[in-house]
């Protein structure tokens, strides 16, 4: 299957033409964020205009990078997945609030964030797990970080620039989730590998 390769900021056109399964390869610039970042967005709600990046129409990656400072600037070293779920309290006021095209993660996300997505015309993103220095490469440049002196390196909003960014889309704008079709199935299955009977 060929990869769609797609530019952020996202078009609504291009996330509503995405469905479950669809690879991507995102280029232009994501911005990092993992429990405190998501807490502070939804309880702090920052003016807009005193964020260093634009979150409308734009990607949130759930990660927490290991970047080099040399001469006071940032390279990445490795940019691998952080667990999605851990973010499933937040999420979906996130995406209300700040108009975000795109989740990207590892392991899908729950139904709060599932409806958001579907009524915002967003999707969720899988990554690859276990291949953070791969994914690295695919970051060109740090823009900058936020919030560095008070959550830390690991917690802060980072902005990159991405090119051919790797993903493929398990849930999409359409209320879809290969995550809910995965677990679905997998219960199927123990249960009758238990003999027990199946709920009509």
């Amino acid at each position: 299957m060929n990869a769609r390769r797609l530019k952020i900021p996202l078009l609504s056109e291009d996330v509503l033409a995405l469905r479950v399964g669809d690879m991507v390869l995102l280029s232009g610039k994501i911005v990092t964020g993992r429990d405190k970042a998501h807490r502070f967005l939804r309880d702090e709600r920052p003016d807009k205009k005193d964020m260093p990046f634009d979150l409308q129409d734009g990607v949130i990656y759930h990660c927490g990078p290991i970047l080099q400072n040399i001469n006071d600037t940032y390279s990445v070293v490795a940019a691998g997945p952080t667990t999605s779920i851990r973010m499933e309290l937040y999420e979906a006021d996130v995406i209300r609030a700040y108009g975000l095209r795109g989740i990207m993660g590892k392991g899908g996300m729950g139904p709060k964030t599932l409806e958001a997505m579907r009524e915002c015309g967003c999707v969720y993103l899988n990554t690859i797990s276990g291949a953070a220095v791969y994914l690295a490469d695919s970051i060109r440049a740090v823009s900058c970080g936020w919030k560095v002196a008070e959550f830390g390196e690991a917690e802060a909003m980072w902005l990159f620039e991405v090119e051919d960014f790797p993903a493929v889309v398990t849930m999409d704008a359409y209320g879809k989730s290969l995550h809910d079709n995965v677990e679905k199935t997998s219960v199927k299955g123990l249960r009758k590998a238990l003999g027990l009977s199946l709920p009509s």
